[in-house]
């Protein structure tokens, strides 16, 4: 695995172990999906809230605890690092490895659920969407996201697309171009 792969995963596992253990468990994927919620203001006990935490579920299940090579129940950043980078090696599978997943937090990003007036599930991310999300859950400056965002937003339409938001979820997890900007979209490598 590069050095570049590295430090993508490095990141993606920072934002991941929400509890800040040292390693990601079934609970810490649960509380990302949680954090995606509550950050919009969703009420936890609603439907789009309960398809978020099957959806991360399954995201548990099938990313993330194959990588926990010692059967532990947790996983840690040499873990996952050696997991993605085989797991994540062709970019025909991201449909059934991460799609889903994107998908969701593409709509928690677009819903219309709190009172942010930019929030509108107008089927694109806003930079006030994509900063409410990204910042609050990946933590990640303001002013980060917003360098983030523009790079990402490859039309310049002023919002994200689902396919633009596709094309930065899939780059990041399979490619390995250092002059991508989805190198940067759990946050600024180090």
């Amino acid at each position: 695995m590069n050095e570049l792969r590295k430090r993508k995963y490095e990141r993606w596992f920072r934002a991941a172990d929400v509890d800040g253990d040292g390693a990601i468990s079934r609970q810490d994927v649960v509380m990302m999906g949680e954090r995606y919620v509550q950050a919009k203001g969703i009420p936890s006990d609603s439907p789009q809230a309960r398809q978020t935490y099957d959806t991360m579920h399954g995201f548990w299940e099938s990313v993330i605890a194959p990588a926990d090579a010692d059967k532990d129940e947790r996983v840690t950043s040499a873990e996952l690092a050696q997991a993605f980078a085989a797991t994540f090696t062709d970019r025909a599978r991201y449909p059934e490895e991460l799609a889903p997943v994107a998908d969701r937090f593409f709509d928690l990003a677009d819903s219309d659920s709190d009172s942010d007036s930019d929030s509108d599930g107008d089927g694109a991310i806003s930079l006030t969407e994509f900063t409410h999300i990204f910042g609050r859950t990946g933590r990640a400056a303001d002013a980060e996201c917003a360098g983030v965002f523009h790079a990402l937003d490859r039309d310049a339409s002023g919002a994200l697309s689902r396919a633009e938001y596709h094309q930065a979820a899939s780059e990041f997890f399979y490619e390995d171009d250092p002059d991508s900007p989805a190198i940067h979209i759990f946050g600024r490598l180090a």
